[in-house]
């Protein structure tokens, strides 16, 4: 059998594991490590690899600081590493793709948790590959929603955090491209300080009464827990709590979701998350290329999988492919809530002229990225 490394790469002191940040468990936040889900999925494709003579072995790389990296992509030369599960910070994780392809003679790095939209543009690399959501998909799905249930008129409460704004700018491009209407943007702020009161007052932030749905972005989780119930008048609350935009949920029923979710459970003992499911399906994709030609080149395999060449299970439906422009991973969004799902995204309805999953995301003609394979 021929072995192949993958390195699931990731940064030892994530403040989004730290112990007091799951404990919140906020919602969509990450609940535990995903080198757990990514462990189920070597044990899923090994009977298909065993019969090309491939062994997929996992090796757990944690960053203590963004100045370790070279000896870490050093270690994974002398151990002929080129997949690496990306699981880091922005920043990080374009330093890790902007070295690994040459540090490593070429490599493959599939991000499993960002969903920084600049990644799949500007700064974006021809060898990386996104299996997670880029935060605009996950928009355009909340956006599709609202629009079929014609809840257009938005209120949208925006945080101080660099991640609030971003996801601020990607909900407003949301709302042009779907015909909704943001009334107003209105600042909060959590703070001890009596003079912040009113940025925090759930009540006094959503007091006019023209609104349809309050949309809160909260990168960090905590203002968006308390918000649902606590508006002025009764809205519907959406976008970082109450109806969220997620890759996988542990309520999915569909298309053996419930036989994913429950095998996760039983070996991990927590429920699998978006960045969990992100990580299973990026072995997987590994999976493909291997099991595809065993032998190819790390720039034949990148190709192949950027071309729609080959094709992942997500257990969402239909097959699943990478887009050539960007490196994202088609892919339906599940619309819902804490305790299950009430759409899916594209909405029936929603019309693209060659894939309807483009119309979640940056799609070609929008697209600034200029990295190839």
């Amino acid at each position: 059998m021929q072995p192949v490394t993958v390195a699931v790469v990731s940064l030892a002191g994530d403040p989004r594991y730290a112990p007091k940040q799951l404990e919140r468990a906020y919602p969509e936040h990450p609940a535990g490590r995903v080198l757990d889900a990514a462990r189920m999925a070597v044990d899923d494709t090994a009977l298909a690899l065993q019969e090309v003579g491939v062994a997929l072995v996992l090796r757990d790389v944690q960053l203590a600081d963004a100045q370790a990296l070279p000896k870490a992509l050093a270690e994974l030369k002398s151990a002929r590493v080129q997949h690496i599960i990306a699981d880091l910070p922005p920043e990080l994780l374009r330093a890790l793709v902007q070295q690994a392809p040459t540090v490593l003679n070429g490599a493959m790095v599939l991000n499993v948790s960002s969903d920084s939209d600049a990644l799949r543009n500007e700064a974006c690399s021809g060898s990386m590959l996104h299996i997670y959501p880029s935060r605009q998909m996950l928009t355009d799905s909340l956006a599709q929603y609202l629009a079929a249930r014609n809840w257009r008129k938005v209120l949208l409460l925006q945080g101080p955090l660099p991640g609030d704004q971003l996801q601020a700018a990607a909900m407003n491009v949301s709302a042009r491209r779907y015909g909704l209407k943001i009334l107003q943007t209105k600042p909060f702020k959590l703070s001890g300080d009596p003079r912040d009161r009113d940025l925090f007052n759930t009540r006094l932030l959503t007091n006019e009464r023209d609104h349809d749905v309050v949309a809160v972005m909260d990168s960090h989780g905590e203002f968006a827990r308390i918000l649902p119930y606590a508006t002025q008048w009764p809205r519907p609350v959406m976008g970082s709590n109450g109806l969220m935009a997620m890759a996988w949920h542990p309520q999915w029923e569909r298309h053996g979701g419930p036989q994913i979710s429950r095998r996760f459970q039983k070996q991990v003992k927590r429920p699998m998350q978006s960045q969990d499911w992100a990580s299973w399906v990026a072995v997987k994709a590994v999976a493909a290329a291997m099991g595809e030609n065993p032998k190819a080149a790390i720039s034949q395999q990148l190709k192949q999988l950027r071309a729609g060449e080959l094709f992942v299970d997500g257990n969402k439906g239909p097959r699943l492919s990478f887009r050539s422009w960007d490196g994202q991973l088609r892919q339906p969004i599940l619309i819902g809530h804490g305790d299950g799902i009430v759409g899916l995204a594209p909405l029936e309805g929603v019309l693209h002229p060659t894939e309807v999953m483009d119309t979640l995301g940056t799609d070609e003609k929008e697209s600034k990225c200029q990295m190839r394979p």
